[in-house]
C-alpha cells in the first residue's frame, strides 16, 4: 500500500507538470511529503523537469573534464582550466586548484548536461554545460571563482554573455588565476621561444593587417601577430579598425620557426586597452 501511495503521489506531481501547471509540495506533521496541483499555506512550488537525465560522476580528470557513469567523457563547454600534470605535460599554475574544487564538488555526485551546437570535440568527448543536482551551473562557477577562463569556440555561444560577465568580475577582484604571476599580461615584443607556451595575455599596439589564403593577421610586429581564421572573421568588425589600437589578446600561441601567432576566435578574445 505504501509503495502504491508513493507512485500515486509522483503521478499526481508529474501530470500537472506535463500540462504546464504548477506543482505544490508540503510536509505534514508526520513528516510525510504531499504533492498536488494546488497548495495550502505551508506549500511551496516545486519544479519538475521532464526529460532531464542525471548521471553519476565517476572521475574528475582535471578542472574541465569528467567521466560519467555511462562511460561518457565530458569536456566542459565555454571554459578552460589550467593543465594538471600528466603524460608529456607539466602542471600549470592553478590547475591542481581547479581540479581539487571540481572533485570536491562533483565526484560521485549526480549531474545533468546541457549541450550547444557542437555535440562532440575531435577527441570524441561530449561537449556540455554541466549542472549539479541542485541546478548550479558548474562551468559558470569555475569562471566566477577565477579557476577557469572563458574559452570561446564558435558556434557554441549559449552562455557566452553570462560567462564573460563572470570573468570580468573575477578578473576585477583578482580571484584565482587573475592573481597569478604566470598569467600576468606579457608585452608582445617580449614573446620568444622560451615563454610562448600555454595560455597567454599578450599586450601591444596593432601595427597592420596581413591577409593570406588561410588566415588574416593583426600584426603586433613582423614576428608576433593575432591570427583570425576565415570561419571566425565574420564575427569581427573590419580588422583594419584595430590598427593603431592598444589591445590585449588572450589565447594560445602557435610558433612557426621564429614567428608567433595567438588565435582569436571571437572579438571578446581581444580587449581594447
Amino acid at each position: 500500500m505504501m509503495k502504491n501511495t508513493k507512485h500515486c503521489l509522483w503521478l499526481l506531481a508529474l501530470l500537472p507538470a506535463l500540462l504546464n501547471a504548477e506543482v505544490y509540495q508540503w510536509t505534514d506533521q508526520q513528516g510525510r511529503r504531499h504533492y498536488a496541483d494546488h497548495g495550502n499555506e505551508n506549500a511551496k512550488v516545486v519544479s519538475i523537469d521532464p526529460g532531464v537525465t542525471y548521471y553519476r560522476v565517476e572521475k574528475v580528470f582535471d578542472g574541465d573534464t569528467i567521466l560519467l557513469s555511462d562511460g561518457q567523457k565530458v569536456r566542459f563547454l565555454g571554459i578552460n582550466t589550467p593543465e594538471v600534470a600528466g603524460r608529456n605535460k607539466s602542471a600549470e599554475a592553478g590547475g591542481d586548484r581547479a581540479k581539487a574544487w571540481l572533485k570536491q564538488k562533483l565526484e560521485h555526485r549526480k549531474v545533468f548536461l546541457q549541450g550547444d551546437v557542437e555535440k562532440q570535440d575531435k577527441y570524441q568527448r561530449t561537449l556540455a554545460y554541466v549542472f549539479s543536482e541542485d541546478k548550479e551551473h558548474i562551468n559558470l562557477e569555475l569562471v566566477k571563482r577565477g579557476l577557469a577562463t572563458v574559452n570561446i569556440y564558435p558556434p557554441n555561444f549559449r552562455y557566452l554573455d553570462t560567462l564573460l560577465a563572470a570573468q570580468r568580475s573575477a578578473e576585477q577582484a583578482g580571484l584565482g588565476i587573475w592573481g597569478e604571476e604566470a598569467y600576468a599580461p606579457l608585452a608582445a615584443e617580449l614573446l620568444d621561444e622560451n615563454n610562448y607556451q600555454g595560455w597567454k595575455r599578450l599586450t601591444g599596439r596593432i601595427r597592420g593587417v596581413k591577409k593570406t589564403a588561410k588566415h588574416s593577421y593583426l600584426q603586433f610586429s613582423d614576428t608576433v601577430s593575432v591570427s583570425v581564421e576565415p570561419i571566425s572573421a565574420r564575427l569581427f568588425p573590419p580588422l583594419e579598425t584595430y590598427v593603431g589600437k592598444d589591445v590585449e589578446v588572450r589565447g594560445w600561441v602557435k610558433r612557426s620557426k621564429q614567428r608567433f601567432a595567438v588565435q582569436a576566435r571571437h572579438p571578446a578574445d581581444i580587449e581594447l586597452r
